[in-house]
């Protein structure tokens, strides 16, 4: 058995549909969606999280009760429900975990493992569930406690004006303790430690098991580990066996039960022992199909020895769309970078740049807490006493800044791997160059200490606060690189704004077929159930966008040459103090999201481009926002969308580039439903869109109006536009993996680059062991009847005796060997071919 499949007994999906679940789409809308989903070909459920979220929640990340199934959507009896009738289809059920965080919620009562921690501090039964140091005495003065940095204004002044008060109510959940006290701050309502509230009310706040705070100090001294920079998400450790099984108890008991088959696992880079916690489930579920959203930079691989099926999908999203994007038309796209924005025109230094930004600001608490476990080592220890605070804080910067990708792998007490160490050193290579001579000797001792060496006093090296301080670093590595370089950085690099996604590698303009075959050849072997994914809750654009946004490097020179003729016409409408690089987005993204219908309604615009611009950190943040800017940005590019000048002008660039995007959007599509993997369509990615980032990419779907669609195309109607195109190439590609699943997933599951005579086309050949079933070919770049592209061939195989290739699209058959694009293609971009018995030939008998 392949070490990364699911076991015998276990179920393998073959397809995923993701569902966004929340207030206005729960259980029962899910399954009045089957039938849509079953006849579209899916043959799993992706439910995003299910269990109790924090009130208002629209996503469920924010969870707050592990033991409950999510009221808004229907409880457990609904999701049974679900379930049942999905299984009743032979459909299964995937399900989003979250095991690195849970919300701290307004009010807090509402997470009843936090309500207690706050309320009894280290007596609480829960006390160990929070990543945060408590003191073990429970008599001990709490001063300092856990921070609740939510106060308007600094402690002083809030308690002069009155707006803290002691309250006394009945908590949801304690209604037999009656009438309880309470700290009151707006609709901020905390527990008041017991035999506590008939002090001074200012005595009464410092003796707490928790620190009330100004919102503002939490980037400096907050005192637990967080979900990134977000402090209502306070991670827990579930590293802690008693902690995994209460927080996953629910979720076991419901796979055990048959109601869940599968799992997807939120950010494991973020849990103390990543490869620990998916062992440990690996083991509860008897080695059911487990995907981890492990972001992996440029090549990085996904660890060998993690007991999971592979990652969500963004390794395949990123070079997929990079295959269409034109390595021809990065010149022009940097000239106009650089002609608009201040940026660096290295993306080295925009993300050297954006990390050291993130480490000084939001994340100096996590940094803060690192130097000071690294100063208490050193004080204990006679030998590494001279190492200053200064010094050790200067190294750990260095080290974090240079670090290019979320962690590495070391676990304390197991000897390093080569990887994990080559990844260490390469960051204190950088590091040490960036730092004065004097700190070097400090930087040598930091390192060893990260990578478990014995350094300073013999037989110190198995020491708990070392431990802590190799799994703490590879956390904040990671929240550094999420937080610096995907949420500011990919802001800030506007060559080609489509390219800057969750787990891409902008630095590369484009990719080739060979190295995409290299990829799914490798993938193949190595992870055959990985998820592919096109887009998802968290990618920054949806696939569409990236496609039309990516046809900007096929007509660079047109492009460049449309924006200065724009801004021209349009300059009595640009702020003066409108800063370059939004400019910039401003125009991508209405390439991006302008069709045939026009352009994208004007609050979604806003509302974008306000969040990109408080992510890029330069002239305005989500703490220190400039409103007059803002405001002058966003009814700029409103106007934009309704200028004469513009409105001619994206008209005829969108009739222009028709059959560029095209071309991208269902190669895309094809491709990403068929290379190595379980293929994950998100919800509505079936037809185009114009999908931004969250929480634009989780507004609600038709899919009744889709289902009535997809039963026209399929009673005969040719496709009326792209989008009937895409839904119906997705469903030809969907049937196609569930009437051949052997050849997509699984042991015998293969894939083989096939032959061409152009870098205009792609193809490849899915076979069931020695057995071909299915060809994809797709074209990229240049028009098919273009350049000889036309009359270029693709090898394919021998379909096998008595059968033929027959078009899923057309209805066309071929046989094996040397077949032209042109006859392949047909009118479509991309062939999707199924071995078929050949039809049979009548002859007339001899009288």
């Amino acid at each position: 058995m392949h070490p990364h499949l699911p076991h015998a007994g276990r179920r393998l999906p073959l397809s995923t549909y993701r569902l966004q679940l929340g207030p206005g789409f729960g259980f029962a809308d899910a399954e009045a969606a089957l039938p849509y989903l079953d006849a579209l070909g899916v043959t799993d459920l992706y439910l995003s999280p299910v269990l109790q979220a924090a009130p208002g929640s629209t996503h469920g990340y924010d969870v707050v009760d592990h033991a409950r199934v999510s009221d808004v959507m229907g409880g457990r009896e609904g999701l049974e429900r679900l379930a049942a009738a999905a299984h009743a289809r032979g459909m299964g059920v995937v399900v989003d975990v979250v095991p690195n965080h849970m919300a701290v919620p307004t009010p807090a009562w509402h997470n009843r493992a936090l309500w207690s921690v706050l309320k009894h501090g280290p007596r609480s039964p829960y006390a160990r569930w929070f990543d945060v140091d408590l003191d073990e005495d429970p008599d001990a003065d709490p001063a300092g406690g856990l921070l609740m940095p939510v106060l308007g204004a600094r402690i002083g002044t809030v308690l002069a004006s009155g707006e803290l008060t002691l309250d006394h109510v009945v908590v949801p959940g304690e209604e037999t303790e009656g009438e309880q006290p309470v700290l009151r701050y707006y609709d901020h309502v905390l527990p008041v430690r017991p035999e506590t509230e008939h002090l001074p009310l200012a005595e009464l706040v410092g003796r707490q098991h928790y620190r009330l705070a100004y919102w503002r100090v939490a980037d400096e001294e907050l005192n637990y580990r967080r979900f990134f920079d977000v402090g209502t998400l306070a991670a827990v450790r579930v590293e802690d066996p008693e902690v995994f099984d209460a927080t996953h108890a629910l979720l076991l008991e419901l796979f055990e039960a048959g109601v869940v088959d599968a799992f997807r696992i939120d950010h494991p880079d973020g849990l103390a022992d990543p490869r620990g916690y998916l062992r440990r489930l690996h083991e509860a579920t008897g080695g059911a199909w487990v995907a981890a959203e492990k972001i992996l930079e440029g090549d990085e691989d996904l660890p060998d020895d993690w007991p999971v099926a592979g990652t969500t999908g963004y390794d395949a999203a990123w070079r997929l769309h990079a295959l269409q994007v034109d390595p021809a038309g990065s010149a022009a796209l940097a000239r106009l970078q650089a002609e608009l924005t201040d940026e660096p025109a290295a993306l080295s230094a925009v993300v050297d740049a954006a990390k050291r930004q993130v480490v000084s600001t939001s994340l100096y608490a996590e940094i803060h807490r690192l130097t000071t476990l690294l100063a208490e080592i050193c004080h204990d220890d006679v030998r590494l006493r001279d190492h200053t605070f200064r010094s050790l804080e200067d190294c750990v910067v260095e080290l974090v800044v240079a670090f290019h990708r979320y962690r590495a792998y070391v676990v304390p007490g197991e000897p390093v791997t080569a990887e994990a160490e080559r990844t260490l050193r390469e960051a204190a290579a950088v590091a040490r160059a960036r730092l004065e001579p004097d700190r070097h000797d400090t930087l040598d001792v930091v390192l060893d200490l990260l990578l478990g060496a014995e350094v300073g006093s013999a037989g110190r090296r198995g020491e708990e606060r070392r431990a802590e301080l190799v799994v703490r670093f590879q956390q904040t590595c990671g929240a550094v690189t999420a937080k610096g370089v995907e949420d500011t950085a990919y802001y800030r690099w506007t060559h080609l704004v489509s390219l800057t996604e969750v787990g891409g590698d902008p630095g590369r303009f484009g990719v080739g077929p060979d190295e995409l075959h290299a990829f799914a050849q490798r993938t193949a072997l190595s992870w055959p159930a990985t998820m592919t994914a096109g887009t998802t809750h968290d990618t920054k654009r949806g696939e569409d966008v990236r496609s039309r946004i990516g046809a900007l490097s096929v007509h660079a020179e047109e492009w460049v040459a449309l924006v200065h003729r724009l801004r021209e016409a349009t300059a009595d409408l640009r702020p003066a103090d409108l800063d370059g690089t939004t400019e910039n987005r401003v125009w991508q993204t209405l390439a991006g999201t302008w069709t045939p219908a026009g352009p994208i309604e004007p609050e979604r615009l806003s509302e974008y481009l306000l969040k990109a611009a408080r992510e890029q950190k330069s002239w305005t943040t989500w703490t220190a926002s400039d409103t007059a800017r803002e405001e002058a940005m966003t009814a700029y590019a409103v106007a934009l969308t309704s200028h004469p000048a513009v409105v001619e002008g994206f008209t005829a660039w969108v009739a222009h580039v028709t059959p560029t995007v095209r071309r991208s959007v269902l190669a895309t599509k094809a491709l990403q439903l068929t290379v190595p993997g379980v293929a994950d369509v998100y919800q509505g990615t079936e037809v185009t869109g114009t999908s931004l980032v969250d929480p634009d990419n989780r507004r609600p779907v038709d899919l009744p109006g889709l289902a009535e669609r997809l039963a026209r195309l399929d009673g005969g109607r040719a496709p009326a536009d792209l989008a009937e195109e895409k839904l119906a190439l997705t469903a030809a590609a969907l049937r196609l993996r569930r009437r051949h699943p052997g050849a997509f997933v699984g042991p015998d599951a293969r894939y083989e680059p096939l032959p061409t005579t152009t870098g205009h086309a792609v193809a490849f050949v899915r076979s069931e062991g020695d057995a071909p079933r299915a060809v994809t070919v797709a074209a990229r770049l240049a028009e098919a009847a273009t350049r000889g592209t036309h009359e270029a061939t693709v090898v394919l195989p021998d379909p096998g005796e008595g059968h033929v290739w027959r078009s899923v699209l057309t209805g066309t058959t071929h046989a094996g060997g040397a077949r032209t694009l042109g006859e392949l293609l047909g009118s479509w971009p991309v062939a999707l071919l199924e071995a078929a018995t050949a039809p049979q030939v009548r002859t007339e008998e001899e009288p």
